[in-house]
């Protein structure tokens, strides 16, 4: 058993999987995404790409074995709150990493990792994981799924990942083509700029009371996403995101 899913195995196929095995964990959210993206877009794209990543570690010769989560729906979204969002506190969110991985522990599983599919969550998460390795006998790992490439398709780095812009409307259009609102609209220009993304000096963090509802909950103009190209994007981050499973197994691997 190399490639597995928690839902579906025994308590005692968890336990043989722990011992060697790495507990692989999606977190994502459900807030808004302008007019033309469902609420659970960032859950959709952290499990499309950590499914393709696996696939592709399934066909090796010697893959890691990786016992994959269900995914947490929920994550930390008070900025989205003006329209529609579930959110979790940050301490909440905290809290229930916490209880997650303390799980796992307690289940048998010494190797852990965290796949993030939305912004909000990231400071936390990595914050989560560093705090329990200090306490707990386990190796953590922990990401966000736009960040690892291949290398091999650059995209436009402008405007990734966004929200509700182009990048993941090319991903959506790519994995879930159902679910996006077309045609999608053009995205006014906005006078000033937001300053969360676009921050006046390098290295500074800006965030001005108002900016999301006054941008309409959207980064960038996604009129002109591509699903042909978000196809090859995230393929491109399931080969990244492989290449972090592989790496992350030959790092921690148990030497017994």
């Amino acid at each position: 058993m190399s490639q597995s899913r928690l839902t579906e195995l025994t308590w005692r196929e968890v336990r043989r999987a722990g011992e060697r095995g790495i507990a692989l964990l999606p977190i994502g959210s459900q807030e808004q995404h302008a007019g033309h993206l469902p609420m659970g877009t960032d859950t959709l794209l952290v499990e499309e790409t950590v499914d393709r990543a696996l696939d592709l570690l399934a066909r090796e010769e010697a893959p890691p074995e990786v016992v994959r989560l269900p995914a947490l729906p929920f994550g930390h979204s008070p900025h989205h709150l003006f329209a529609a969002a579930v959110s979790l506190s940050a301490a909440t969110l905290g809290a229930v990493l916490d209880d997650v991985l303390d799980s796992l522990v307690t289940s048998g599983h010494h190797r852990v990792m965290v796949v993030n599919g939305h912004g909000g969550n990231d400071e936390i998460m990595r914050l989560a994981v560093k705090r329990f390795a200090l306490r707990a006998r386990v190796t953590v790992a922990a990401c966000s799924y736009w960040t690892l490439t291949a290398g091999e398709e650059a995209g436009r780095p402008d405007v990734t990942p966004g929200h509700a812009g182009w990048f993941e409307t090319s991903l959506m259009l790519a994995a879930h083509p159902r679910l996006v609102r077309t045609p999608v609209p053009a995205r006014a220009p906005v006078d000033p700029p937001p300053l969360f993304d676009n921050p006046p000096h390098p290295g500074l963090t800006v965030e001005r009371h108002g900016e999301w509802e006054r941008v309409d909950g959207a980064t960038d103009d996604a009129s002109g996403a591509d699903a042909a190209l978000g196809a090859r994007l995230l393929d491109d981050r399931a080969r990244g995101l492989a290449d972090a499973i592989r790496a992350f197994d030959t790092a921690s691997r148990p030497t017994r």
